[in-house]
């Protein structure tokens, strides 16, 4: 329910019960606004942000609730929140980026530039295998700690893998980040964090990190897991069967996978400081957006990211069908979900990645549109949460 007066499109402040939604909204584009509202008042939403970009111009960019997991602090315009696997998106543009200036070939053995990964039969990866899923070492035999930036790389190097790599696909939830965090490390020198931020988000102003900053430390609000709200009927939607006995399971493949990274709390400053390029993304739905946007086209005078063949690459089809690990058909490109029933995004041509509890970022050439969304009331669920669903549907509308 929306209490108080609502402002016109274009202006801040629209309450919703005890929240109040801040931000701007370009004409024709207050169906978004509207979703986002109902976020709040029917879909659980806790704290949350949202934005748009059309043709490299921002015409969504709202934010609300609280920015704590106890809902004693408003969220502010320029705090970030943790964006989990929507990480892999932007982590997956580094590898694209360098292999757009030919300092990486797809087709290599991922050998070639590690060495160390041809161990237990993997001597025959390739680099674009790695990034669509298909590398088939999605769990470790042992977790590993968060806070030793090289025992990731070290423990999937040495790991067998569960298929032929190749040969099919499954969502690899943490090991994707050390596998292609240590690609671009051994090609540029550089922590794929680092690369992240000196080649692409700091020249262009966009909040975005892959390790979060101590100066930048303050910014950060927390987040929690939350329940679903009812549906209609007082029942919550549940999984397929199949789903839900996979992650019942402790000795599944989805279970493991998961269960890569030791148990830790994603809240701590350390945490956010770390470089985990598959999962501790820091962002608000502003800096997703924009980042996005400076992916397809020109941003604020600053030049597109990916030329024209590398947009095709992005959304060229590697990986589809059964996912071994998430037990429902996906898609996936070099880095990239691609538009499908278990994760929508805005419609054939789109990139991008969601993350586990809620965040989505993506990218939609065809009509020149970029989405960020981000939440701090994580629900369950990986590829197609509620109320980024709710706000896509939104965009599509708007966009005609």
């Amino acid at each position: 329910m929306v209490t108080g007066q609502e402002r016109p499109a274009g202006t801040e402040g629209v309450a919703v019960d005890t929240v109040e939604v801040q931000g701007t909204v370009e004409p024709g584009w207050e169906g978004v606004r509207d979703a986002f509202v109902r976020n709040f008042a029917e879909r659980g939403e806790r704290g949350a942000s949202v934005a748009v970009y059309r043709d490299g111009r921002p015409v969504v960019d709202l934010w609300g609730g609280s920015r704590d997991a106890d809902g004693s602090e408003p969220w502010g315009r320029d705090d970030v929140h943790l964006i989990r696997s929507a990480t892999k998106g932007v982590a997956a543009a580094v590898p694209l980026l360098l292999h757009q200036r030919g300092q990486l070939d797809l087709d290599a053995p991922v050998g070639t530039y590690w060495p160390e990964y041809k161990a237990a039969g993997k001597e025959h990866t390739r680099v674009r295998h790695l990034l669509a899923h298909r590398a088939g070492v999605p769990v470790l035999d042992v977790p590993v700690p968060f806070e030793d930036p090289a025992a990731g790389p070290r423990a999937v190097a040495a790991q067998a893998p569960v298929w032929e790599p190749g040969t099919d696909h499954g969502y690899h939830p943490h090991t994707y980040g050390w596998l292609v965090g240590e690609l671009v490390r051994r090609v540029t020198g550089r922590t794929l964090g680092q690369w992240l931020a000196e080649q692409i988000t700091r020249p262009r102003g966009i909040d975005l990190w892959i390790g979060l900053p101590d100066a930048e430390q303050h910014r950060a609000g927390t987040v929690t897991r939350v329940e679903p709200p009812a549906v209609g009927n007082g029942l919550r939607l549940r999984p397929k069967q199949a789903v839900a006995d996979a992650y019942a399971n402790p000795d599944s493949l989805t279970r493991r996978a998961f269960a890569s990274l030791a148990d830790t709390d994603e809240n701590t400053p350390a945490y956010r400081a770390a470089e985990l390029p598959a999962t501790n993304g820091m962002a608000n739905a502003r800096a997703l957006a924009a980042f996005y946007a400076s992916l397809i086209g020109p941003v604020d005078g600053h030049a597109r990211l990916f030329a024209p063949a590398t947009v095709a690459l992005a959304r060229t089809e590697e990986s589809a069908g059964p996912d071994r690990t998430l037990v429902v058909n996906t898609r996936f490109g070099p880095g990239y979900m691609l538009h499908g029933p278990a994760s929508p995004l805005l419609g054939p041509s789109s990139f991008g990645h969601p993350g586990r509890g809620g965040p989505l970022g993506f990218a939609d050439p065809d009509s020149g549109i970029a989405f960020g969304y981000t939440t701090n009331g994580l629900q369950k669920g990986v590829t197609a949460d509620p109320r980024a669903q709710a706000l896509v549907r939104a965009v599509r509308a708007a966009a005609g």
